[in-house]
């Protein structure tokens, strides 16, 4: 058996890691085609559209970035390339407040402080990040600089939920995780709330939440599971659950009535309850 060269390994999970790649996957798997004829289609669609798309490409708002990363719903320990990708747009600067980071306690700060809200952000958009993805395309350091980040924040903020790729058997599963947080807002709780519970951000419950409500809304017209998961570009595990929650809250008056607020307004109140309305008990 020969050595491995992981450095090779490493750029070669890199470069499935990308749109190009993702493209690839889809073409070959949805049209059945070989590796060849993909590259060819690839090509032709660079050749035609893509002078167009630099020309009126929208740019991406300060302090984001956009990446491809392995869909949450991808086991562990499958091969990088052969999983399913998606795409994900992150906040790494959030403004002022990060600028007082960098100054009070430096890059390493600046990364601890942002890394665990980035992996969130990704895993609410259905992604799972790598060391090698924080490390690579977010931070620009080494994979060993991340792993003595997450190594102190773990000691210091035990608390604190971090879902990498390679700890997701560490951590609640993730579909019981994502559906954990809607059901806390189908029985009332603020999003206040709902992200002290969870350690969560803002952005990804808001995430959460909004594919839910994609869901009952797709359900609501009678569409099937594979049909909803492909439109919203979720696992149709996590569809099954969200819909198996809709039936379930439809039989309580006060979930009921949380979910008809949620469809309303797309995502749960803020931090007060109430908001002028009055909530039925139970």
């Amino acid at each position: 058996m020969g050595i491995r060269n992981q450095k090779r390994e490493i750029l070669e999970r890199l470069d499935s890691k990308t749109l190009d790649a993702k493209f690839l996957t889809e073409v070959e798997q949805g049209l059945n085609c070989s590796p060849f004829e993909a590259e060819a289609v690839l090509e032709v669609v660079k050749e035609v559209y893509f002078p167009f798309v630099d020309e009126h490409c929208a740019k991406a708002p300060p302090g984001k970035v956009t990446l491809v990363a392995v869909s949450a719903d991808e086991p562990a320990g499958k091969p990088v390339v052969e999983c399913e990708k998606q795409t994900v747009c992150l906040t790494v600067h959030r403004g002022a407040q990060d600028d007082q980071i960098i100054q009070k306690d430096g890059p390493a700060g600046f990364r601890q402080a942002r890394m665990a809200d980035l992996c969130q952000e990704a895993l609410s958009q259905g992604a799972l990040l790598t060391r090698e993805d924080l490390a690579y395309r977010v931070f620009f350091v080494s994979p060993r600089t991340i792993t003595r980040d997450l190594s102190l924040l773990r000691s210091t903020q035990s608390d604190v939920v971090i879902p990498l790729r390679s700890t997701v058997h560490d951590i609640v599963p993730m579909l019981t995780h994502r559906t954990k947080i809607v059901r806390l807002a189908l029985e009332g709780k603020t999003m206040t709330e709902i992200c002290q519970s969870m350690h969560h951000s803002p952005q990804a419950v808001s995430n959460y939440l909004s594919t839910f409500v994609r869901c009952a809304q797709l359900a609501q017209k009678k569409m099937q599971v594979g049909q909803i998961a492909f439109l919203l570009r979720r696992g149709q595990r996590l569809v099954q659950q969200y819909l198996d929650l809709l039936t379930e809250c439809q039989a309580d008056a006060n979930t009921t009535y949380h979910l008809e607020e949620l469809l309303r307004l797309g995502t749960c109140p803020g931090g007060k309850k109430g908001h002028g309305r009055r909530r039925p008990h139970g």
